[in-house]
């Protein structure tokens, strides 16, 4: 390492070089969240509900979850969301609008038991779904 009196720029390339052995530096430089995060970054996106599906819980647990299948309609991908409450997919129907956000868990990876989901619902055509399945009010149809 150099340490001369016009080593400055030589010490300064070195240590700008280095930053990109940082994940976390290499991942925010290059965008790479926005590229591949269906929601492009944000905290939450609205979508058109296309199917609705079941998917079985992994080991030990033998559930079916309840979940949703949606297209995007910022950029039109398709994701699957979980249904959070009791009942709560019965609230949603094909066609809905539904606004989803990330459901938490491993640095935007699935959470808990769900395999493969990793956005839960959180409104139903401009109606927060835990207030439906609280029996708090009613879903009012899609205009």
């Amino acid at each position: 390492m150099g340490k001369g009196i016009n080593a400055a720029r030589k010490l300064k390339k070195d240590r700008k070089k280095q930053l990109w052995s940082d994940r976390y530096y290499k991942r925010r430089v290059l965008r790479l969240k926005e590229k591949s995060d269906p929601l492009g970054g944000v905290a939450q996106a609205k979508g058109i509900v296309i199917e609705k599906v079941g998917i079985e819980a992994k080991q030990p647990n033998s559930a079916i979850r309840k979940c949703v299948k949606i297209q995007l309609i910022r950029n039109g991908r398709q994701i699957t969301a979980f249904a959070p409450g009791d009942n709560a997919i019965g609230f949603i129907d094909e066609h809905d609008e539904v606004v989803v956000e990330g459901i938490g868990g491993r640095m935007g990876r699935s959470y808990g038991d769900i395999p493969g989901v990793r956005f839960k619902v959180i409104k139903v055509n401009d109606v927060c779904l835990q207030e439906l399945v609280r029996k708090k009010i009613e879903k009012p149809m899609r205009r």
